[in-house]
């Protein structure tokens, strides 16, 4: 995919602008229409996608702080399209998650859900992060929850199936461990060595 980095967009713009002003202004329109038009493509082309390409490159390689700063070259997030706002709201609450910020993090995630996200691969990245920050709660109710939605979307990159594979095997060795937990209190009166009681019967004296 075409992309200008994003300080070399803002040069574009203030240099399109300000030519064509300076241009207009001492020999008229028809010098200075290109460049005005070059500053008016780029500034729309930054209003509506904002810095989200970039950053995503960033949080990819993990570099948080870098695509934090990154993302708040975009001045104004509303005005993105709404596509790449809801990315906007994925990456910010990625961001948040990798440096612990929960719930920083499931507000941003929550956010994203209520806009037209681009295919069902974002919607299960956000729901299966939705899963995680809860299970952290031991919120376990709502984060079977998410991870069930995340189950029905027709998911086809394979990064994202092998999370939902692996959360499946978290929860499952959960419950194996939890049942066992259940079955020994039950068979020991809480007692991990089975016994009806910590104390030992003493045999009669005769």
């Amino acid at each position: 995919m075409f992309k200008i980095n994003i300080y070399l967009k803002f040069a574009l713009i203030a240099l399109g602008f300000g030519l064509g002003i300076l241009l207009t202004v001492l020999y008229g329109f028809g010098y200075g229409w290109i460049f005005l038009l070059l500053g008016i493509v780029m500034l729309v082309s930054y209003i509506l996608l904002g810095t989200v390409q970039s950053a995503g490159e960033l949080v990819q390689e993990q570099k948080f702080a870098e695509a934090k700063q990154r993302l708040g070259l975009t001045k104004f997030p509303n005005l993105l399209y709404v596509t790449n706002r809801a990315i906007y709201y994925i990456l910010n609450g990625s961001i948040e998650a990798g440096t612990g910020n929960n719930k920083a993090a499931e507000d941003y995630f929550n956010q994203a859900l209520k806009l037209k996200l681009p295919s069902d691969n974002e919607k299960a990245m956000v729901y299966l992060q939705l899963a995680n920050i809860n299970a952290t709660k031991n919120n376990w109710n709502a984060s079977m929850s998410y991870f069930n939605q995340a189950k029905k979307l027709d998911v086809t990159m394979p990064q994202i199936k092998e999370q939902i594979l692996m959360f499946d095997r978290a929860i499952k060795q959960r419950g194996t461990a939890k049942v066992a937990q259940q079955s020994m209190g039950k068979r020991g009166g809480g007692n991990p060595m089975g016994g009806r009681s910590g104390k030992r019967r003493r045999p009669k004296m005769r």
